[in-house]
């Protein structure tokens, strides 16, 4: 750590924006004058490998139950579970699909890629998908330590920013959620370019520039919440750093350029940044992200609302849930104003003690970083979302450690009291931490939780309806699907389950109301698109089949292949139909679709007889050839395509 060595002048001048350059090495790593009876702590401090180690070691101990944790009823089947791409491994075809799909309604290749490799190692186990979200984490931890203590030469402080992002429970969702490598591998590129940009800014040349740029674009190639780095790293350039506005008598280690000049250098990664909200805005539209229904003035006043509670949470980190249902037109003005006060008085104070540099950079980076999630956008049903923190959080992290630390310099407090009571805190935010993970343990009690913290949840109620079904308790699941739909009577998914169950129980017009409830679904553009589509139309077909409606059932499947060809059933069932309705060609296309998907004995020899009725014959005999290939009873296998045909 040479460059720690070399910084300890101007880190003591840093450390609370008034330090003297003639204070001891103790002071530029600590913050604080040495004291008698903390050598013990002001050795560990000088050693920051061993300060890394400490934090990899806890967050990988507190973090480990979720080893055995299972994938969430909530996304982790779009990201993993039922995604064949994903599935399906590393391979150039994936590797195709993932740079140019807008699936999930965004554009993170490198996101797909990860999932992609952990198929590959792990298969769909979900602890090796579980293993890698919590190595991202100690590495982000670790790495966070490691920026800091490289541009302040502050080890105690940095490493309780690091501490703190590292217990603090609001980073659960991030880590324990399958679905949110997204977060963690975006996060992991944001640091490193942040890192990167300390070595650029210490001798500026192309070459580390375009390292900066590289490692920029593969944050944004996970997730686009980092389209807001260029401006922390004008924060950076401001403190620690102090390329702008340097104070009187700066030792130079960071050259210092001009306000104009500091933003020019920023327009390449603006460039970047531009054209990932591009992409990002594309994909929302094409796979329906946005919802319309909150206008301008009601999301202007849930995000200020929002920041708020952004803030309690910080603070306060209990009720943690991963859906926070939005408020909608129960949102009062007042509310609204109350908060914008709020900020307006933090930021008034922020501006006033902005001799304090590490002040007015964490709280803009709080406040900046939130704005692609904060909703003047409105993407999904959810207000606020705790994953939405893992940046963010960061800049109210090093608001209270420097500012704590400032605080103890003047009041000259003992390094060994100060490392009490910072561990009481980390203990207590460990705490909670851990009983945060444990509600994760399966789908039924992550939804209870849910559901008990938040009020009127539809889609806790919905998700937990699911996760019981899913565990054979589908007569407990039925009250929370019933529940969903009290709560929003057009939600989709909820209406979905009850019209199944209507099927199932020969309900079949009532059932195919509610299908068709589910493909209006106007006021849900989150599901207007082609998945949940599909997946009614098939089910409706399916019932207008049984029913005996044959031209309502083929149109129908129909609708429903055309939004998704993967759909192994609704290939099969609009052969059944078009070959019951004496279209030949239609049934042996809608076979030979479903026997790529899954081939079977049954669906050969419902092809062949297919291709035999439109004069195909030769196609026909290969077509059977398949079916005795693949059947272990053949003469079964015949026996069953008849009943089928005859139903």
């Amino acid at each position: 750590m040479k460059t720690v060595g070399n910084m300890a002048a101007k880190a003591a001048k840093e450390a609370g924006g008034r330090g003297r350059a003639g204070q001891s090495h103790s002071l530029a790593k600590n913050g604080l004058p040495p004291r008698r009876g903390s050598g013990v702590f002001n050795a560990l401090l000088q050693r920051p490998l061993a300060l890394g180690l400490i934090l990899v070691a806890v967050t990988v101990a507190l973090y480990l139950p979720v080893h055995n944790h299972p994938f969430v009823n909530y996304d982790d089947d779009v990201y993993v579970t039922v995604n064949r791409h994903v599935k399906s491994g590393l391979s150039w075809a994936t590797a195709a699909w993932a740079l140019t799909t807008f699936d999930a309604a965004n554009w993170h290749p490198l996101t797909w890629l990860s999932h992609a490799l952990d198929c590959q190692l792990f298969g769909l186990e979900p602890a090796g998908h579980h293993d890698i979200n919590l190595l991202l984490h100690a590495i982000n931890v670790a790495l966070l330590f490691w920026v800091l203590l490289r541009a302040t030469g502050c080890a105690g402080r940095s490493f309780m920013v690091a501490a703190l992002f590292a217990l603090h429970p609001i980073n659960v969702e991030s880590v324990v959620w399958i679905a949110e490598r997204k977060n963690l591998l975006s996060m992991l590129f944001f640091l490193l370019t942040l890192g990167a940009w300390t070595w650029y800014a210490r001798r500026p040349g192309l070459g580390r520039y375009l390292v900066e740029a590289g490692l920029f674009a593969l944050g944004l190639m996970a997730k686009p919440q980092v389209v807001t780095l260029p401006f922390v790293l004008l924060l950076w350039d401001y403190w620690p750093l102090r390329r702008m506005f340097p104070s009187p008598g700066a030792d130079g280690m960071f050259p210092a350029r001009s306000f104009p000049s500091l933003v020019k250098e920023k327009l390449p990664l603006l460039w970047l940044s531009a054209v990932s909200a591009w992409l990002t805005v594309k994909a929302q539209r094409a796979g329906g992200g946005f919802n319309p229904d909150y206008g301008l003035l009601l999301r202007i006043a849930n995000a200020l609302i929002c920041y708020i509670r952004y803030i309690a949470r910080a603070l306060w980190p209990v009720d943690l849930a991963p859906m926070y249902p939005h408020p909608g037109a129960a949102l009062r003005s007042w509310q609204a104003f109350a908060a914008l006060a709020v900020l307006a008085i933090i930021s008034a104070l922020v501006i006033r003690a902005r001799q304090r540099r590490y002040l007015v950079v964490g709280w803009l980076w709080f406040l900046g970083t939130l704005v692609p999630m904060i909703g003047l956008l409105q993407v999904g049903r959810q207000a606020m979302a705790d994953r939405y923190a893992y940046l963010p959080f960061v800049g109210l992290f090093i608001m209270a450690c420097w500012g704590l630390g400032d605080v103890a310099q003047r009041r000259k407090l003992s390094l060994a009291w100060l490392a009490t009571a910072a561990g009481g805190a980390l203990l207590a935010l460990g705490a909670l931490t851990y009983r945060q993970i444990g509600y994760w343990r399966d789908n039924v009690t992550l939804w209870a939780h849910t559901a008990q913290v938040t009020s009127a949840n539809y889609e806790a109620e919905d998700n937990w309806g699911e996760a019981l079904e899913k565990a054979g308790r589908a007569d407990e699941a039925v009250p929370h699907f019933r529940r969903a739909a009290q709560i929003s009577p057009s939600y989709p998914p909820a209406i979905m389950f009850l019209a199944v169950q209507n099927q199932r129980e020969g309900k079949l017009q009532e059932a195919i109301q509610q299908y068709r409830q589910v493909i209006r679904g106007t006021q849900w553009a989150i599901y207007q698109n082609a998945a949940i589509r599909a997946v009614a139309l098939a089910n409706m077909g399916h019932a207008y089949r049984e029913l005996g409606n044959l031209p309502e059932a083929q149109a129908s499947l129909r609708s429903s292949v055309e939004l998704n060809a993967g759909n192994f059933a609704a290939w099969m069932d609009l052969g059944l139909v078009s070959q019951k309705l004496g279209d030949a060609y239609q049934a042996a296309d809608a076979y030979s679709q479903a026997m790529k998907l899954q081939p079977s004995d049954v669906g050969y020899v419902l092809l062949a007889r297919a291709l035999q009725q439109s004069g195909r014959n030769e196609e026909a005999e290969t077509a059977l050839r398949h079916a005795k290939l693949l059947s272990n009873n053949y003469e079964r296998a015949q026996a069953m395509a008849a009943q089928l045909l005859a139903h």
